[in-house]
């Protein structure tokens, strides 16, 4: 079963949001984990593309934007994709961005969810956690 960690952010500023997304990611890869990023749009993959390169100065976490389509293996650390899943290796953590919970959650050993300071997201954050208690995971709130 997997467990999923809710981050509440304490602003709606969807910079703010994106840039914890990277932390998080640039965490799971120092620590040995495959993490997918589950983007709601082509803009936020493309955001995300852009800040895991310069969210942190010095840092730099190997990744890339994998299409609907896609039939290669992901062989980075960190995979960007919308709704679909990675092919190949053993992913390790989601990072869930969408408003939907995508159906193939639970392949994953930990699921990262982040809600701002946006009622709209912060109400689509509500419905997550229930679905997911619903479905019996582990769940953790973190008040940032």
């Amino acid at each position: 079963m997997s467990r999923v960690d809710f981050y509440i952010l304490p602003t709606d500023s969807d910079n703010a949001r994106l840039q914890f997304a990277c932390r998080i990611a640039d965490k799971a890869m120092r620590s040995g984990r495959q993490t997918f990023i589950n983007a709601p749009s082509e803009r936020e993959s493309r955001q995300l593309d852009k800040l895991l390169w310069t969210f942190s100065q010095g840092s730099f976490v190997p990744h890339r934007i994998i299409g609907p389509d896609e039939t290669e293996p992901a062989r980075e650390p960190v995979v960007i994709g919308r709704g679909q899943e990675p092919g190949g290796g053993h992913w390790n953590v989601m990072i869930n961005l969408a408003t939907e919970v995508p159906e193939f959650f639970s392949r994953y050993e930990r699921v990262v969810e982040l809600v701002d300071a946006d009622q709209g997201r912060r109400k689509h954050g509500r419905e997550r956690y229930r679905f997911y208690r619903d479905r019996g995971c582990e769940l953790n709130t973190h008040r940032m």
